[in-house]
């Protein structure tokens, strides 16, 4: 479809992104990271935000979105047992996992192994509710990647369910090369981390327990230390998943809420589990203290020079237009003036002179109104629908009538001597 643009300067602001700096500008000690707003996905900061990397445990939030999505679906429930086999249980004994231990021939409930996978990591009972899903893992792995392609990820590749090296699976890993593990981009964990929360926000009921009283009598401690009573305590924190191994080194996908501000970050390959949550605060800091979110554009607003188009074969022989909904954007405080408002006509509804032709109903869709920075590009948004979130409809202000054949043909007279009188005036004009 061909469309017409028409810029206005005005005060609008996202994030605009910069020529690439020499240095990170908040200094970061991560392979990657990223900063988004978890409502619309709009990308704050990022850093090698397109690098793949090892990925390690936080590849559980795919199993915990492909748990949660069979449960809503009714493929499992809550309370539905699971009898653990021999693999599952050596593997919840293997030495230098993180695991809850699991009995051989004993049942849990989905509901303990989540726990156990969610709050403690636990990789052993992510293989069982792999298999309680899909059959076998193999075929769970599978799962994961067409989910993660439906989603729209782009930067990755699964090979178990737990995100360890598949050395460490006692030699039955499912998938890929037998020292292969689980790899994701930050940009593509963070997306992952926003469709987990969008689509199942009570994601966060378990995500947010600092400790995970298990049925063998023992405590396990959730290993996002900075929950509530936990050392790196952080105001808003309330979830999502940690990871380490050799190759992956430290992440950490963070996310946390403030007066109803929620935001998600991501940091890779940090250098120790205390780096991860010293460097994901510096993040959440920068979010908290930097950015907030306003009306940047009013319902009902008008594109100075633009207020109003032609209108033909009407009553009236213009219509107002203005937005039908307002524009509501995180922004980065100070940084209103850095933007311009984008308004684009819908070609198809003109005619080859850009006018509306009547009848025309008030509330008529004629065209759509963004927000663009003044120079270089946007950080953008995660998805498609982010995006969509400040673009708004342009609609017609009132109704206009289609004028009766009499009026028109009284125009067309008028405009036909009209012309007439101009060509005698032009040609007497030229006799002298």
């Amino acid at each position: 479809m061909t469309v017409l643009l028409l810029l206005f300067a005005a005060s609008f602001s996202i994030v605009p992104k910069q020529a690439e700096a020499a240095t990170d500008p908040l200094g970061i000690n991560a392979e990657a990271a990223i900063l988004v707003d978890a409502e619309t996905g709009a990308v704050l900061y990022e850093k090698n935000a397109d690098v793949i990397l090892g990925v390690a445990s936080m590849a559980k939030m795919m199993t915990e979105y492909l748990v949660l999505e069979a449960i809503e679906n009714g493929k499992i429930t809550w309370e539905q047992e699971v009898r653990i086999n021999e693999f599952v249980h050596k593997l919840s004994g293997a030495p230098g996992l993180s695991n809850v231990g699991l009995t051989q021939g004993e049942n849990y409930t989905v509901k303990e192994l989540y726990e156990a996978m969610a709050i403690h990591s636990g990789n052993a009972a992510s293989v069982a509710l792999a298999e309680v899903i899909a059959g076998t893992e193999k075929n769970f792995v599978t799962l994961m990647n067409k989910k993660a392609e439906e989603l729209g990820l782009k930067d990755y590749k699964f090979v178990n369910s737990t995100g360890l090296n598949n050395s460490s699976l006692l030699g039955n890993h499912p998938a890929g090369n037998p020292d292969e593990e689980n790899i994701m981009s930050a940009r593509a964990t963070a997306k992952l981390a926003y469709h987990l929360l969008k689509d199942f926000p009570h994601v966060l009921d378990t995500a947010s327990q600092p400790s995970l009283k298990f049925r063998d009598g023992r405590e396990y401690k959730n290993f996002n230390w900075m929950l509530p009573t936990l050392i790196f305590e952080y105001n808003g924190i309330d979830g999502l998943k940690t990871g380490s191994t050799d190759f992956a080194g430290y992440g950490f996908t963070a996310t946390a809420e403030r007066n109803g501000q929620r935001f998600i970050s991501v940091v890779m390959k940090t250098s120790s589990q205390q780096e991860r949550f010293a460097e994901t605060k510096k993040i959440m800091d920068y979010a908290f203290s930097n950015f907030g979110k306003e009306e940047i554009v009013p319902k009902e607003f008008q594109v100075k020079k633009n207020e109003s188009l032609p209108v033909v074969k009407g009553k009236e022989d213009s219509v107002e237009i203005y937005t039908k909904d307002p524009i509501n954007m995180v922004i980065k405080n100070g940084d209103i003036e850095n933007y311009k408002t984008v308004l684009t006509l819908d070609k198809e509804k003109l005619n080859k002179n850009g006018e509306l032709v009547a009848p025309i109903k008030k509330g008529d869709k004629v065209g759509t109104l963004t927000v663009v920075p003044k120079e270089g590009e946007s950080l953008g948004f995660l998805t498609e629908e982010g995006h969509k979130s400040i673009v708004v409809d342009v609609i017609t202000a009132d109704d206009v009538e289609k004028a009766n054949w009499f009026v028109l043909m009284m125009r067309g007279i008028g405009g036909f001597f009209g012309d007439l009188w101009g060509s005698v005036s032009s040609t007497v004009k030229g006799w002298f």
